[in-house]
């Protein structure tokens, strides 16, 4: 059985630097990123704790392909894909910690 993957855009609380991330298990590694298990990442770094946009995908490699797409992107274009999904750059870790 193939575990499914997501990719993740996280931001900080003024929205001004943005991480494109993928991961089999978003639950625990929006945890991670908000307790900045990992101190020395660019996420503990900038103080990026809020999930503003993810997509779900049937297997790690598709989330794996889309991430790769994703960071190619210009900055103006992930602000586009953020905002027809969360126009308000609102935190999705509430709706996501309710699955």
């Amino acid at each position: 059985m193939q575990k499914g993957g997501y990719i993740y855009v996280m931001s900080n609380y003024q929205r001004s630097v943005l991480y494109i991330g993928v991961t089999s298990d978003l639950r625990k590694r929006l945890y991670e990123h908000q307790n900045k298990v990992h101190p020395n990442s660019f996420t503990a770094k900038y103080n990026l704790s809020i999930c503003v946009y993810y997509e779900a995908f049937f297997t790690i490699e598709e989330a794996i392909a889309r991430e790769k797409q994703l960071k190619r992107w210009s900055r103006k274009k992930k602000e586009h894909l953020v905002g027809n999904l969360n126009k308000e750059w609102m935190d999705l870790t509430t709706e996501i910690s309710e699955w």
